[in-house]
């Protein structure tokens, strides 16, 4: 996911006004609904854009566990793979499941990052601990809502799922395996992503700095570009770095189903042990190829999106005030 560090604190004089309370306007000029709107709008085409990738990172991450996906480690085999076997469709399994849970999680996302950075930021746009604070705030949040949607999702996306489709996965799921089973990886997602977004911050406000310092006549013109590089080279170093308990969380989505492995419980030190005892520490690094080219160009649009959404309804809200 990707996230916001807006230089705009201070709400525009503009879009002061008598009739609407202050407590309504957040921090630049939009209000809680708003950024719920723009998150889950640039969440949902960041993930449908690159749901593919996403199919083949999931593939290569249960190679090692599992009896239904040829030996094939590298990217273009698996990609390959699933064209010769099932077509373009293959590459979209489980996008329903992504599509359910993305907005939703997204909108939770971004709401509470720009909630959770006006109060710990204390009026510092560059105050780089808060943003990561906020971030993390925001990451359990989210993944609150995500993580059942993401295992039905994972599911779908392997060869020969024995699911039909989200529902099925759903109502299958709750009778042979409990509710507990959609939460199986909540740990581990959490515990991934709090890494995950303490580079993402270090790594993106470096390089917007950076980007800013090339060119800072021309940065407020080419802001969205700005935004969408820093984030895209963030993304993919904050991707790699995590990629081994990303593989856990996608071998506890996928457990027991399609011949992948069963762990006897769902923590991380028993997942890992397993994993470097049958795969060594290659099983580890699985899909850091395909999950860096997932998050390198989803951060790009996420950004992008989220920025443009933004901007839309600072001129809905100005133009609504005048």
């Amino acid at each position: 996911m990707a996230t916001d560090a807006s230089p705009t604190y201070r709400t525009p004089p503009e879009f002061h006004h008598p009739d609407i309370p202050e407590v309504s306007v957040s921090h630049d000029g939009l209000r809680f609904w708003q950024y719920m709107v723009a998150g889950s709008i640039a969440g949902s085409v960041e993930h449908m854009a690159m749901f593919p990738v996403d199919t083949l990172k999931t593939r290569m991450q249960v190679l090692g566990g599992s009896n239904c996906l040829p030996q094939s480690f590298g990217v273009r085999q698996a990609f390959g793979s699933i064209l010769k076997l099932e077509g373009p469709a293959g590459l979209y399994r489980g996008i329903g499941a992504m599509g359910l849970g993305a907005g939703p999680a997204h909108a939770v996302y971004f709401s509470v990052y720009e909630l959770c950075k006006e109060l710990f930021s204390r009026g510092d746009p560059n105050n780089s601990a808060a943003h990561a604070i906020s971030g993390v705030f925001a990451t359990v949040a989210s993944d609150a809502v995500l993580t059942p949607m993401d295992m039905v999702k994972q599911r779908l996306q392997l060869e020969s799922s024995p699911y039909r489709g989200v529902g099925d996965c759903i109502k299958r799921v709750m009778m042979e395996e409990g509710i507990g089973a959609f939460y199986a990886s909540y740990r581990t997602t959490v515990i991934m992503n709090a890494p995950f977004t303490a580079v993402y911050f270090a790594a993106y406000e470096a390089a917007k700095k950076a980007l800013m310092e090339v060119s800072p006549e021309s940065a407020s013109d080419e802001r969205l570009v700005v935004h969408a590089t820093a984030g895209a080279a963030a993304g993919g170093l904050a991707a790699a770095l995590t990629t081994p308990l990303d593989v856990v969380k996608t071998q506890l989505q996928c457990q027991g189903v399609c011949g992948c492995h069963i762990y006897s419980n769902s923590s991380i030190g028993n997942v890992v042990k397993t994993i470097l005892k049958r795969d060594g520490y290659r099983g580890m690094m699985r899909g850091w190829m395909p999950r860096m080219l997932f998050h390198a160009p989803a951060a790009a649009i996420s950004w992008s999106t989220y920025e443009a959404s933004k901007s839309f309804f600072l001129r809905f809200n100005h133009h609504q005030l005048t």
